[in-house]
């Protein structure tokens, strides 16, 4: 699969929104972050490091989700939101920590006090449109995160890693129910877009194409082990 392909194909407002990204994507899944993934050279410290940033970015997602779930109307849409936002804890609390084990750290020794810039640009990002709303920016906002990480699973478990450390965490992205809740949301996505005008289209586009900027933010800020360049 080519780095600008979708891993499914799109008809309705997603395939729109997926064009407008495909060069962020590439940027994505080429960054050395991820290429050292996939060959096995990341430096350990670099990946701890980005753990300990997600650990405290899925915190703020699981909030900006129940958020997105607050504009729902759709009994449905609540759920599936709602169902993600626990997800994300659960992630935090059991991924996360078998994750580190193998690298020889325990979470409470890697969690950094405070997100890096990048990260805390992400998080107030997020949280403030979920939080504004309507639906749709609401929506937008969180979306990257789902999405990107869908696609950049399915290009990371087909080339694979010789570090099984790395592995592991691949193949966290072949499971069928992450994939069924991506499906759902971009369902949604394409239900509210119908339903859209060409400004609320143009929006949402708009907030998903920075979020996309954003996810790549958060990699290249766990490759340079991104700090703040003064204190308080």
């Amino acid at each position: 699969m080519s780095a600008g392909t979708q891993t499914t194909t799109r008809t309705g407002f997603s395939a729109e929104l997926w064009e407008t990204i495909a060069p962020t994507f590439e940027a994505i899944v080429s960054h050395p972050f991820l290429a050292g993934i996939v060959d096995g050279s990341l430096p350990p410290e670099r990946f701890v490091y980005f753990i300990g940033q997600d650990r405290l970015y899925l915190r703020a997602f699981s909030r900006a989700l129940s958020f997105v779930a607050g504009h729902a109307t759709e009994p449905a849409d609540t759920a599936l939101l709602t169902g993600s936002a626990a997800t994300a804890i659960a992630v935090e609390e059991g991924m996360h920590v078998e994750l580190l084990a193998g690298f020889g750290a325990a979470a409470e020794q890697v969690e950094p006090a405070e997100l890096s810039p990048s990260g805390e640009l992400y998080v107030q990002t997020i949280l403030a449109h979920s939080s504004r709303g309507p639906l749709a920016e609401a929506l937008a906002s969180v979306l990257a995160c789902f999405w990107i990480y869908a696609e950049v699973g399915e290009e990371l478990i087909a080339k694979g890693s010789p570090d099984p450390r790395y592995q592991r965490w691949i193949e966290t992205y072949g499971d069928p129910q992450f994939a069924a809740t991506v499906a759902a949301v971009l369902a949604i996505v394409d239900r509210v877009g119908a339903e859209a005008s060409e400004a609320e289209r143009g929006r949402v586009k708009d907030i998903f194409a920075h979020g996309c900027r954003l996810e790549w933010m958060f990699w290249d800020a766990a490759w340079r082990q991104e700090t703040w360049p003064i204190g308080i």
